[in-house]
């Protein structure tokens, strides 16, 4: 298992994969440490959330660097990325015990609530995107809740899933409560069908959502799937259009793309279609490549050669059925797996990158007669992720996005996860929630107790 440079191709380290037998004894010592961990008082793992707040923001620079030598992106967003984990276990270590807290209900007995048991060890297979953040929006809610925590990491940053095994175990939680598996998606189903592991949650595409959904319920285990998107960006005649195209291209481009919410189909009425297409063409050719390390870097590289040639695939096969690019459509020749910020038009249904999420710097502007056909188009989708929608008209902006289907829908903003907020998808988007009081129930047992 390689971890390998995104921006020069270089090798930073090789990591040799777990057996069989390792696997099995990790999950039995993670399995024996929730034993005693669930009868911990919230007050003491809040105790080590908070810690692993604090170690997050004290080992910034060392992650952030970590980050972007692994999977490519910008070292301002690697920051960024390191600073709302640490918001997360802060999050959670003040709130995850209110959450959680004994609901009582009328019924005929003397007593009767609805108490919220953890469930064990939850198995996590997380992507490479985000390899802090995706990690720590399960964790820390699953950790607060009573549970224990495997981590199956994407292939290509194995150093941040250690890293992040570090921080749990340098906060003070109990040897073994969260370990990391070193191994490559041949092994997932013996973790799963292991009788200790409770559940599984998984970010990622939708095949690999497909492949997991499928072994829980072959094995009957809880499941949480996170999966693609091809998130619109609707802009009616009314909107701020400076501010629309600006955050539309910021959507776009967070990643170098390589995000499930990033805007990606500008849906955009009519008559203001030419001006908003001409603001978001300046705003995409001043992405320039360069070193993604540097704090000056635009344009980031993608974090694999194959993506480089998906998302060049989904383009020429959508120009050869008649897309125009108004801007960009290649790679980037030279050192790094860089693609060019590309702008499509003249898209219709049926062509790849209409059907598909593009998981790179590609935009798709799609104009349209009406707000009714906007809202037609963003629904004609297999996807139902994220939604952005502008208009000055905020009555009719919460209107219409009660006719989006998307498991988020921001008006005038930008569609981003937040801690405080249910995070999650519908359609081939997946299914369940992550944060905010929803997600950390999706993992405990909310179970009846009636008193007479």
């Amino acid at each position: 298992m390689k971890s390998i440079n995104p921006a020069t191709g270089e090798l930073i380290k090789e990591y040799s994969e777990m057996s069989e037998g390792q696997v099995k004894e990790v999950v039995d010592l993670n399995f024996e440490a929730w034993k005693g961990y669930r009868e911990t008082s919230f007050a003491q793992r809040s105790q080590w959330m908070q810690k692993a707040a604090e170690l997050l923001r004290s080992r910034r620079e060392e992650y952030a660097r970590l980050i972007t030598a692994e999977m490519g992106k910008r070292i301002a967003e690697s920051y960024s990325e390191v600073e709302k984990c640490a918001w997360v276990c802060e999050y959670y270590a003040e709130n995850a015990e209110q959450m959680l807290v004994d609901e009582l209900m009328e019924s005929d007995a003397t007593k009767s609530m609805a108490v919220f048991n953890p469930l064990g060890p939850v198995l996590a297979v997380m992507p490479w995107n985000f390899p802090f953040w995706q990690v720590f929006r399960f964790a820390a809610p699953a950790l607060m809740a009573g549970n224990a925590g495997l981590l199956k990491h994407a292939s290509n940053v194995q150093g941040c899933a250690l890293a992040i095994e570090e921080v749990f175990r340098d906060a003070g939680f109990p040897e073994n409560i969260f370990r990391t598996l070193v191994i490559s998606s041949s092994k997932v189903e013996a973790v799963i069908a292991h009788p200790a592991v409770k559940a599984v949650t998984l970010t990622g595409s939708e095949y690999a959502g497909s492949q997991v959904a499928s072994l829980a319920g072959k094995y009957l285990k809880k499941s949480v799937l996170e999966l693609g998107g091809s998130d619109p960006f609707i802009v009616l005649a009314d909107a701020d259009l400076e501010k629309a195209a600006k955050v539309a291209v910021g959507s776009r481009m967070i990643t170098s793309g390589q995000t499930c919410i990033a805007a990606k189909r500008f849906i955009v009425e009519q008559h203001v279609a030419a001006p908003f297409l001409e603001k978001v063409k300046a705003l995409m050719e001043a992405y320039e490549p360069g070193d993604p390390g540097k704090e000056e870097t635009s344009l980031a590289p993608l974090a694999r050669p194959d993506l480089v040639d998906d998302i060049d695939n989904q383009v020429k096969k959508s120009v050869e059925q008649g897309a125009q690019i108004i801007s960009g459509g290649s790679r980037v020749e030279g050192i790094g797996n860089y693609y060019s910020p590309t702008i499509l038009t003249n898209v219709s249904r049926g062509m790849p990158v209409y059907m598909e999420e593009t998981f790179g710097p590609v935009a798709v502007v799609l104009p349209v007669e009406d707000e009714k056909e906007a809202i037609e188009v963003a629904n004609d989708s297999l996807y139902g992720l994220g939604a952005s929608l502008w208009t000055s008209d905020l009555k009719k902006g919460e209107e219409l996005a009660r006719k989006i289907e998307a498991g988020a829908v921001f008006v005038n903003g930008l569609v981003k996860s937040d801690p405080r907020l249910p995070f999650g998808g519908i359609k081939n988007s997946g299914y369940g929630r992550e944060l905010s009081g929803y997600g950390i129930k999706e993992f405990v047992n909310i179970k009846t107790v009636w008193i007479k």
